[in-house]
């Protein structure tokens, strides 16, 4: 069976200006290319928050960060206890996600505390696992330049029996949204 076709170019193009014409469309390809790379890379660069100054040295973050505070020596069997605030220092209201975080109680691991040598304090306290997204509740407001404190027992969740230098550090930033830069340490004797 044969199928008949229609042209419907009343000026047929010969092979060869097929060809040039393909050559065109493909010699414009990596200017489009080109073109929109640059665009994408302009529109996500505006979103990028400066993380240097003139300097070139880091600068905090400029929304909310956390300030771990901990006792220099603390004898063996008492409270191990870490304060923890969290500041704002925007002129707007913020939030951040309470989970793990010492602003509800030890429900999953959220610091490493590490001996002299390196080795990790078992967390011995619950693991929760979370729906998403988080319900309104689980969320905290913080008033423009203003700050929240807590203090949380270390060793409710921790199991810290040997004296030693220990070091503290907070691991859960990108759950919560927190900024915590520095690490803690105290002598446990």
């Amino acid at each position: 069976m044969r199928q008949n076709t229609v042209n419907l170019n009343p000026y047929p193009l010969s092979i060869l200006e097929e060809k040039q014409l393909r050559m065109k469309k493909l010699t414009y390809l990596p200017v489009y290319l080109l073109i929109t790379l640059a665009v994408a890379c302009s529109t996500r660069n505006r979103n990028v928050k400066e993380t240097s100054n003139k300097s070139g040295q880091p600068v905090a973050n400029k929304e909310l960060s956390g300030v771990m505070r901990i006792q220099g020596a603390i004898k063996t069997g008492d409270s191990v206890l870490l304060n923890f605030t969290v500041y704002n220092h925007t002129d707007g209201v913020k939030k951040f996600l309470k989970w793990q975080t010492p602003f509800e109680p030890l429900l999953s691991k959220y610091l490493d505390i590490k001996n002299e040598q390196g080795e990790e304090v078992l967390y011995k306290g619950p693991m929760v696992k979370r729906m998403m997204p988080p319900p309104p509740s689980a969320y905290i407001t913080l008033n423009p330049q203003d700050s929240l404190a807590v203090k949380v027992d270390i060793l409710k969740g921790y199991a810290l029996t040997k004296p030693g230098k220990y070091t503290v550090e907070y691991t859960s930033e990108n759950i919560s949204g927190l900024t915590v830069k520095q690490q803690v340490s105290f002598i446990y004797r």
